[in-house]
């Protein structure tokens, strides 16, 4: 994988990881805003670590 490639897709995901975050600490737990933001700091999350599993088995 292209180096910039995979600093591209590191600094969408932990942007939608960092952004989710911050508005999880603002919202109340139990609205539809707060179940739509956990979902996406679920994905980020999950994207972030699918990032790390493929530059890591590229760099090999």
């Amino acid at each position: 994988m292209d180096p910039q490639i995979g600093r591209a897709a590191f600094r969408i995901a932990f942007y939608l990881v960092f952004t989710a975050g911050i508005l999880l600490l603002f919202l109340k737990p139990g609205t539809a805003e707060f179940g739509v933001t956990l979902l996406a700091l679920l994905v980020g999350l999950i994207f972030v670590a699918a990032v790390i599993l493929l530059l890591r088995r590229s760099s090999r």
